[in-house]
């Protein structure tokens, strides 16, 4: 049986690659979990996001050979996931995603596996942590609180939010939990 795909979404200052890095240390070493990298036509130094920097160019031809399960284009860069995902679940791991809201919603919520996941926080820590991150200019920084109001229209009867505005551990915590209800322990049993 395929494993399932948790499809994290939220507002650029959520802090979701934060609340993903300390989830995945917090996950216990036999639990059949891997989390995707995205491959993004932005330098690998900028913004402290662990991603796969490519040129347009590398990214083009990737998605032109098919190599992306999921691709999409945002704040001016190229987004993409590697079909090696479905390899992934098709062996039975449970595979986690930082993905784009819009690029959901396009795909109609991916496939019955499926599990959106919205981690966000309240507008002013959204802007705090924008300015924080050094990653866009002010403007860019305004544009995208403006496009946070836009995940309150997901409308998922799968959808979990995860406010992530206290402690980064619970935040975590939360998250790890989520993964734990999948039966991820069972899958390990199995595959033992």
């Amino acid at each position: 049986m395929d494993g399932a795909l948790i499809y994290v979404m939220g507002p650029s200052g959520a802090g979701k690659d934060s609340v993903l890095g300390r989830a995945r240390a917090m996950l216990p070493p036999e639990a059949p979990v891997i989390f995707a990298h995205r491959y993004i036509t932005r330098p690998h130094d900028i913004g402290g996001e662990n991603h796969v920097a490519l040129s347009r160019t590398e990214f083009a031809m990737r998605r032109a050979y098919g190599l992306f399960a999921y691709h999409w284009h945002a704040h001016g860069n190229d987004y993409g996931v590697g079909r090696e995902i479905h390899d992934w679940r098709a062996a039975g791991m449970t595979v986690v995603v930082s993905g784009s809201r819009d690029h959901f919603q396009k795909t109609g919520g991916l496939d019955s596996l499926a599990r959106p996941v919205l981690i966000t926080a309240p507008p002013e820590r959204l802007k705090k942590r924008l300015a924080g991150r050094g990653r866009e200019t002010a403007l860019q920084a305004a544009e995208r609180l403006d496009r946070a109001g836009a995940y309150d229209d997901l409308a998922d009867p799968r959808l979990v939010t995860i406010v992530n505005d206290g402690a980064l551990d619970d935040a975590a915590r939360a998250f790890v939990t989520l993964l734990s209800r999948l039966e991820w322990s069972g899958a390990a049993r199995r595959r033992a």
